[in-house]
C-alpha cells in the first residue's frame, strides 16, 4: 500500500481504505478460485494495482467517462481505476466465468457502485465507450478487431478516445500498421525494476457511425 501512496499521495480516506482491502479480498478469493499466481498475490500492489494505475499517469478521466475493460481477468486494470475514478463508469468483461465471479466478489467486497461486469466475449457488448483499457490480452490487430465500433463519438479529453493498452517488450512489429499510436514508458513514471520494459500504448480510434 505504501507503494500506491508513493505515486498517488492525494488519495481520499475512502480510496486508501479500498486499496488496503484489495490484498485481503484477493488472497481470500484466490484460495477458492485461482485467478492470480502465488508470486503475483505476494506482489499484488506492484504487479497488478500500480501497473493498472499507470493509465492514470497519462490521463485523468473526467466525471462521467465510460471505460470498457476487455479481458479483465481478476479485475485489472478496471478495479484499481474504478477506485481512483469514482465518478466514472467501468464495464469489466471477461469470457471466463470463474474470473468474473472473483471480480464480482471483489467489487461487492469493496462496495464499488461504478463497476458493471459481464461474462461474455467483448464482441457481444452492445455499447460504446470513451476508452477501452486492457492488459495485453491479444496482439493489437486482434484487439482492434474485437473492439470495433465500440468507441463513442463525443471527445471530452485532450487524449483522443480510443484504446489504452498495457503491454511489455518490443512492440515494433505488432504496431507497424498503426501510425497514430503513442507509446508511454512506465519507467518514466515508476522507478521499480518491474516497469523497465512495460509501456502504455494509446491508439486513437475514430468513431464509425
Amino acid at each position: 500500500m505504501d507503494l500506491i501512496l508513493k505515486y498517488f499521495p492525494n488519495l481520499t480516506e475512502d480510496q486508501i481504505e479500498k486499496f488496503n482491502k484489495l490484498q485481503m479480498l484477493y488472497e481470500d478469493w484466490n484460495l477458492k478460485i485461482n485467478v492470480v499466481s502465488r508470486k503475483d498475490i505476494d506482489e499484488l500492489y506492484l504487479r497488478h494495482v500500480l501497473h493498472s494505475l499507470a493509465i492514470a499517469k497519462i490521463i485523468t478521466f473526467k466525471e462521467g467517462t465510460k471505460i470498457l475493460d476487455v479481458g479483465t481477468g481478476g479485475g485489472f486494470p478496471g478495479i484499481p481505476l474504478a477506485i481512483l475514478f469514482p465518478e466514472c463508469s467501468f464495464h469489466l468483461v471477461d469470457s471466463i466465468a470463474k474470473k468474473i465471479k472473483v471480480v464480482n466478489e471483489v467489487v461487492e467486497g469493496l462496495g464499488l457502485t461504478n463497476v458493471k461486469t459481464t461474462h461474455s466475449r467483448v464482441e457481444e457488448i452492445n455499447d460504446t465507450f470513451d476508452f477501452i483499457v486492457s492488459r495485453a490480452v491479444a496482439a493489437m490487430p486482434t484487439f482492434v478487431h474485437w473492439t470495433k465500433g465500440k468507441i463513442t463519438k463525443q471527445q471530452n479529453h485532450d487524449l483522443k478516445n480510443g484504446i489504452l493498452y498495457l503491454k511489455g517488450g518490443d512492440l515494433t512489429e505488432e504496431l507497424q500498421d498503426y501510425k497514430t499510436t503513442t507509446l508511454y514508458n512506465l519507467s518514466d513514471f515508476f522507478n521499480e525494476d518491474f516497469f523497465e520494459t512495460k509501456k502504455i500504448v494509446h491508439l486513437p480510434i475514430k468513431y464509425r457511425g
